[in-house]
């Protein structure tokens, strides 16, 4: 038995939650996985896993030898990728997630300065508009948009994005212009879920303060492309950041509206589990995105700012 891939594999059948979505993850039979279970918990002489027909889960023995592994097989990679950034530049696989337009507006085009700078590397890029749990997911680290609440994770502020208030200029035609935030009582907003499927409520500074506004919708999305198409139909008002509509307010497609009302700017984040060390291809991934979103603050102080 290979004990260190022994450990790899348990590791991720308990952050996945099966032994099928973990042989798939590592690219393996699922057979070897099951083989390598049952001679890790021969090997150890206790049961790591209690298997029912519907999930698995690490028993109390599995919670521990997962705790301690996992330390352990960090701690490998971490030795691993600090001998290799001393012999030469990191090498390896990289697995990173960010929101789907942002990540396409500002890192996708950009990538071929980061492999010209790091060519030993390899991303596996994920895009969503959730937030995606890192460890189960195994993911190395994520691009964060808003403000980062769990805990468990080391934030690094990059940048913050100026949001604005907008819809289409058939929908105003039709619902009139809002002038006063009292106004928008007799508007209709597209709704914004996040991960957890809550609805992000309107946000208005007054006064040096925040105010809160949750509007009725007749249509809900989790997308933030949607989002934006859903506003040029006509469906209601919406906020976002104003680099993701810039082409359609050029363009006359959407209209900004409440100019005189301040909408709070939206972070932006670097985020990762933490390690005593950080490997040094995160290090490097997150270093380029600071460098490469901070440039861009600088010259595009319309559309973000540094922190």
């Amino acid at each position: 038995m290979d004990r260190l891939q022994a450990m790899q594999v348990f590791r991720r059948i308990v952050e996945l939650g099966g032994f099928g979505k973990a042989a798939d993850d590592l690219g393996l039979p699922r057979a070897t996985v099951s083989l390598l279970i049952q001679q890790l918990e021969a090997h150890l002489g206790v049961q790591l896993l209690q298997r029912t027909t519907r999930q698995v889960r690490a028993t109390l023995d599995g919670q521990a030898y997962y705790q301690r592994s996992g330390q352990l097989l960090d701690d490998l990679d971490d030795l691993e990728s600090s001998l290799s950034a001393q012999r030469s530049q990191p090498r390896g696989t990289l697995k990173v997630d960010m929101p789907i337009a942002f990540g396409c507006t500002w890192i996708l085009p950009r990538l071929p300065d980061f492999y010209r700078r790091y060519p030993g590397l390899q991303l596996d890029m994920g895009f969503h508009d959730r937030q995606v749990h890192l460890q189960r997911e195994g993911v190395d680290c994520a691009i964060r948009a808003g403000n980062v609440v769990d805990q468990a994770l080391v934030a690094r502020p990059i940048v913050r994005l100026h949001q604005l208030t907008c819809a289409s200029p058939g929908y105003l035609a039709r619902a009139g212009t809002p002038g006063r935030l009292d106004d928008l009582t007799a508007h209709r907003a597209i709704g914004f879920a996040s991960g957890n499927g809550r609805f992000f409520p309107f946000e208005f500074e007054v006064a040096g303060r925040m105010r809160e506004m949750q509007l009725p919708s007749d249509l809900n999305v989790n997308n933030a492309d949607a989002y934006v198409t859903a506003c040029e139909a006509g469906f209601g008002l919406i906020q976002v950041p104003r680099y993701h509509v810039q082409r359609q307010l050029a363009e006359g497609r959407l209209v900004q509206v409440l100019e005189d009302y301040g909408v709070p700017s939206w972070p932006i984040s670097a985020v990762y589990p933490p390690h005593r060390q950080l490997s040094p291809r995160v290090r490097v991934f997150i270093d380029w995105v600071i460098e490469l979103l901070q440039g861009d603050a600088a010259a595009q102080g319309a559309l973000m700012e540094r922190v």
